[in-house]
């Protein structure tokens, strides 16, 4: 998702971690890219009981330690502005407070295995399987029912 300064800056806005943002840079791309993938590292090591990698480790501390957005109060309300830069400390902070908090044995992998992404599964009977229903929860169950059309047998015509 992460391809252009300009879809990089969207994710920020629709996510609701931002209000405005400075436009960015390849830079920032690159960076929040190896965020990415060391959030990912430590979310995998933390649901699989390994210990954390310390590179994945360095590269998170690093990006928590900067500054991160500041929302201030306006007269309609709470309003951020943030540069990619302070986004991404904002993004990094959430990681660091997710991976050390209760939250941690409620960390689930999609189970459509051309999905990677990992949420907290709050359902009922922690039974959640995937992401969301409207991705890739629909797309597994309408191939399950497809392949078992196909594999039932045809009824004979009378």
């Amino acid at each position: 998702m992460f391809v252009t300064p300009e879809r990089l800056n969207a994710w920020y806005l629709e996510s609701g971690l931002v209000d405005a943002i400075t436009p960015g840079k390849e830079e920032d791309v690159q960076e929040a890219t190896t965020v990415r993938e060391a959030v990912y590292r430590l979310v995998t090591d933390r649901r699989l009981g390994e210990e954390f990698d310390r590179e994945a480790l360095a590269v998170l501390n690093a990006a928590a330690r900067k500054a991160p957005a500041t929302p201030q109060l306006t007269l309609s309300g709470r309003h951020t502005d943030a540069t990619p830069e302070q986004a991404l400390a904002t993004v990094a902070r959430q990681a660091v407070e997710l991976l050390s908090g209760p939250d941690v044995p409620l960390m689930k992998e999609c189970g459509n295995p051309e999905c990677t992404r990992v949420y907290i599964d709050r359902s009922r009977g922690m039974r959640r399987q995937w992401c969301g229903m409207e991705s890739c929860g629909n797309k597994i169950k309408a191939a399950a029912y497809r392949a078992r059309k196909k594999s039932a047998p045809a009824t004979a015509a009378r």
